[in-house]
C-alpha cells in the first residue's frame, strides 16, 4: 500500500446497529486533554471497500488534525455483521453512518454538538444522504462522490449498453427467483477481477479501481470484491441526492478530481443542494487518484481539515 500503516494505528472497537455489530477502527488526535471533548468525523468507505483502505487513511488524517475520526466496514461487509454476505444496500449503508454517529455520541471524550461526516465513492453519496435526515450530522463532505442509484438506472460512467436498465432487473428477478427456490446466490463483482478480465470495452473508472482494490497497491483481504446480485434492485430505487436542498444551513463540501469520469455526480449534487455549500476541484486528479496519491491526499486533507475545522468549531 501507498500508506502500508495507517490503519493499524486505529484502535479496534464495535458499535451496535439494531441487532448487528459493526466493525470499525478509532482514531484519536494525538495529544488530549483529559475531561476534554473533541469534534468527530464518520468517515464511510466506498462500495466494495473496507475500513482499512481509503476510509481509514482520511481518519487517520482526520486525527493528525485534531479530530476524533471514526472509520468502519458496512454491515454485512468486511468484518461487520449481516446476512446475507455482500449485501449493498443504500437504506442500510445510510442506517450504518446514523449508527455510527450514536456511537460517537456515546464517547465522554467527543462533543456531540461537533460531529461531521464524510465519504469517498459510493460512501460520498451515502453521507449525503445520511446528512438529509440525521440533524446531528453538523456538516457533511463528499470525496468523488457517487450516487449508486443513477449509476444502477443509467450504467457506469462511460459504459452505454442499450436497455441497459432493463437488462438489470431481469438478471435481478432471475437471481432472487434462484435464491427462492434454493439456489446459491449470484455475485457480481465490483471491479474486473483480473486483469485478463480487462479489455478494450473496460471503463476508465473499472480500470482504475482494478489497479486499487485488486494489486498490492490497497488490495486487503477483507475486500472481496464480490456483492449480491439481488442488491441491485436496492441501489436501483436510491437518489442519493433526493432531499439535498434540506440539509441548508448544514454545510456542504464536495471534492472531486478534474479528470475524474465520475464529475458529474458531484455537480448534480452541488446543483441539487443550497447555501453553504462547496466545490474543490483537484486538478489533474482522476477519481480513483483521490483514494491514496499522495500528491492529490494532501490537498484534500487541507481542505477537509479546513472545512471540518470551521463547520465544527
Amino acid at each position: 500500500m501507498q500508506y502500508p500503516t495507517h490503519y493499524e494505528e486505529g484502535k479496534k472497537v464495535s458499535f451496535m446497529k439494531f441487532d448487528q455489530r459493526l466493525a470499525g477502527l478509532l482514531f484519536m488526535p494525538g495529544s488530549m486533554t483529559e475531561g476534554a471533548t473533541y469534534p468527530a468525523v464518520v468517515v464511510t468507505h466506498p462500495g466494495g471497500g473496507v475500513k482499512e483502505q481509503c476510509s481509514s487513511l482520511y481518519a487517520w488524517h482526520l486525527a493528525q488534525a485534531g479530530f476524533v475520526a471514526l472509520a468502519f466496514d458496512a454491515a454485512h461487509q468486511g468484518e461487520s455483521e449481516g446476512l446475507p454476505r455482500y449485501l449493498e444496500d443504500p437504506a442500510s449503508r445510510v442506517e450504518d453512518i446514523r449508527s455510527a454517529v450514536d456511537y460517537l455520541t456515546t464517547l465522554p471524550f467527543v462533543d456531540a454538538e461537533r460531529i461531521g461526516a464524510m465519504g469517498i465513492c459510493a460512501g460520498g453519496g451515502y453521507t449525503m444522504s445520511a446528512i438529509q435526515t440525521d440533524a446531528r450530522i453538523r456538516a457533511a463532505a463528499g470525496i468523488s462522490t457517487w450516487d449508486v442509484g443513477d449509476s444502477a438506472r443509467n450504467g457506469f460512467p462511460g459504459v452505454n449498453i442499450e436497455n441497459f436498465f432493463q437488462k438489470l432487473l431481469k438478471e435481478v428477478a432471475d437471481a432472487r427467483t434462484a435464491e427462492a427456490r434454493g439456489e446459491e446466490p449470484r455475485y457480481w463483482n465490483y471491479v474486473p477481477a483480473s486483469a485478463d478480465a480487462i479489455d478494450e470495452n473496460t471503463s476508465v473508472i473499472q480500470r482504475e479501481a482494478y489497479e486499487y482494490y485488486r494489486t498490492p497497491r490497497c488490495q486487503y483481504p477483507t475486500s472481496v470484491n464480490k456483492y449480491l446480485v439481488s442488491s441491485n434492485d436496492k441501489l436501483a430505487a436510491f437518489d442519493a441526492f433526493a432531499h439535498i436542498a434540506t440539509v441548508s444551513p448544514r454545510p456542504l463540501l464536495f471534492i472531486v478530481g478534474s479528470k475524474a469520469d465520475t464529475l458529474y455526480f458531484t455537480e448534480d449534487a452541488y446543483s441539487r443542494a443550497k447555501e453553504p455549500k462547496e466545490i474543490c476541484t483537484i486538478e489533474g486528479a482522476t477519481h480513483v487518484d483521490l483514494y491514496d496519491k499522495p500528491p492529490f491526499v494532501e490537498q484534500v486533507v487541507a481542505r477537509l481539515t479546513d472545512f471540518f475545522g470551521k463547520a465544527l468549531r
